[in-house]
């Protein structure tokens, strides 16, 4: 029979005991050895190795300790914090409607000083317009044929976007000359988010940048992301969200959202090419 397939977070308790069970194996330590080193039962330590128990973080800090691999302690907590959390399928958290999700994301954008956000297919919901919003949320909730409340979600949303005029907080958008030619909701609402994006580029504390058509790629097209400050990775799939919170793979985030930082234009750059995608321009 095929072994059933794990969830999500079945998936990560998983990886977490496979990664100990390694750092042991490199170490030379048997079962028994780690577990007389950290003072536990060998049936403790057996249980964490093969995912039957949880393992605390002052359990995750003494394996390390008895393996010489502390430089492990802080990936292996922050996923182990973050398992539960990390798959978050849009389906559920829309179930009740998009509105929520709105605001349940306030306090993690008004704690972070620097965002970072990038997009290759809409433009960023921090920069949205209420009838841009409103028009590719009722898309969204069509297609996952969750509760319509594109209205109240995208009013929501631009109550969201408040935290840009904060000017102890820095962000940082980066989006795909594409986002500027799919439209959304007409060519008159087309025109006033173009005109949105280009009010925000005259903020002191925000950078939009805008990767041409036909640059030459150093780094490939990517699914949206979020980097919020060094605490989390938001990554947006059509079917779920992942929150990320490793240091290594936010490390990671961080050094693809600085090579497509360099592919893109800015400034007079990046007018240009806004004005030349207005559906009234001429």
């Amino acid at each position: 029979m095929p072994r059933p397939q794990l969830s999500s977070e079945q998936a990560a308790r998983k990886a977490i005991a496979d990664r100990l069970g390694e750092l042991r194996r490199d170490a030379g330590l048997t079962a028994t050895a780690l577990a007389q080193l950290c003072g536990w039962s060998t049936s403790k330590a057996s249980r964490i190795e093969r995912n039957l128990t949880r393992p605390s973080d002052t359990d995750i800090h003494a394996w390390c300790r008895a393996c010489d691999a502390q430089t492990e302690v802080a990936d292996l907590i922050a996923a182990s914090r973050t398992a539960d959390s990390m798959y978050r399928e849009w389906r559920r958290v829309h179930r009740d409607g998009l509105k929520r999700r709105q605001r349940d994301d306030v306090p993690l954008y008004q704690r972070t000083r620097h965002t970072r956000v990038y997009v290759s297919n809409v433009v960023p919901g921090l920069l949205q317009t209420q009838p841009y919003a409103e028009a590719l949320m009722s898309a969204i909730a069509d297609f996952e044929d969750v509760c319509n409340d594109a209205s109240e979600a995208a009013a929501a949303r631009v109550e969201r976007s408040r935290v840009l005029y904060d000017g102890s907080r820095r962000f940082a958008f980066l989006f795909e000359e594409d986002v500027l030619h799919h439209p959304w909701g007409g060519a008159e609402v087309m025109t006033g988010q173009l005109d949105a994006i280009l009010a925000a580029m005259s903020l002191p504390n925000v950078s939009i940048g805008i990767i041409p058509r036909g640059t030459p790629r150093t780094m490939w097209t990517l699914e949206g992301f979020l980097i919020f400050g060094a605490e989390e990775v938001q990554v947006e799939t059509l079917s779920a969200d992942l929150a990320i919170s490793r240091p290594s793979e936010i490390s990671t985030y961080l050094r693809a959202f600085e090579r497509l930082a360099g592919m893109a234009v800015y400034g007079p750059g990046a007018r240009r090419l806004i004005l030349s995608a207005r559906p009234h321009s001429g």
